[in-house]
């Protein structure tokens, strides 16, 4: 028998996608989720209200969006 392993819904495949050292641009989010652009920056819209969502530029020029690691002193408490 072959090990199943469990799905992540969109939104948690979403949050593991920003918490990555590089973070995700609007086009990689559409592209593992199948949405739509304004459905992108509305999550990302509740993400900010919850985490420090940063927007940062790449080298490449495109726009990649990234949650801030927390302190080590704030995971502690």
């Amino acid at each position: 028998m072959a090990k199943q392993t469990k799905k992540l819904s969109k939104s948690a495949t979403v949050k593991k996608m920003l918490s990555r050292g590089n973070g995700a641009t609007l086009v990689e989010i559409m592209k593992s989720t199948g949405w739509k652009e304004h459905s992108c920056r509305a999550f990302l819209t509740g993400v900010r209200k919850t985490s420090n969502l940063l927007k940062e530029e790449r080298p490449d020029g495109k726009t990649a969006y990234r949650i801030e690691a927390a302190p080590a002193a704030a995971r502690a408490e």
